[in-house]
């Protein structure tokens, strides 16, 4: 069973190896091979805001860390937020990335009672594609060539999940 829990230092090394794992960043749009311990001491710092909320998913029965999963831009007005996650490599594939959605899209709806949870993504991720289709996510579209992934500007897909189609969805 997983949990969430706060950032802490330790998870350091962890986060660090993926960043530098280039299986994991391949299609993501931030340069990860710059960041070091001291950037991540600050971002764990910063880590639980009123506007950004970033959580590490770790087991119950132990405590390592498995990688983050983050509502951003949270906006109280109109109830929404941006989901993000990332896992180490060995999580990919285990049902980490559900059970971690579950979770945290409880936590958005319930504790911090928002309706609309979205987030965009390569069109060129196909396993993050059929992941979020899978889990329940709504496709909403896509912008073309709006996203710019190590020089090369890519097509992003926009998904989202209100509240009313997660407490509906099978689980």
């Amino acid at each position: 069973n997983m949990k969430l829990r706060k950032l802490e230092y330790k998870d350091i090394p962890f986060m660090l190896e993926w960043m530098s794992d280039k299986d994991v960043t391949e299609f993501l749009a931030k340069d990860f091979s710059k960041y070091d311990e001291e950037s991540q001491k600050k971002y764990i710092d910063n880590s639980f805001t009123d506007k950004d909320i970033s959580f590490a998913i770790v087991f119950e029965d132990e405590d390592e860390y498995l990688g983050s999963i983050s509502l951003k831009n949270i906006d109280y007005d109109n109830q929404s937020a941006e989901y993000a996650i990332c896992l180490r490599s060995k999580c990919i594939g285990k049902n980490v990335a559900k059970q971690a959605t579950d979770l945290i899209l409880k936590y958005a709806f319930e504790e911090l009672n928002l309706n609309r949870v979205y987030l965009y993504v390569s069109s060129d991720n196909i396993r993050a594609n059929k992941f979020y289709v899978k889990y329940g996510f709504i496709y909403e579209g896509e912008t073309k060539e709006s996203m710019n992934i190590k020089g090369k500007l890519k097509d992003i897909k926009w998904y989202r999940i209100l509240k009313r189609e997660f407490e509906n969805k099978e689980v």
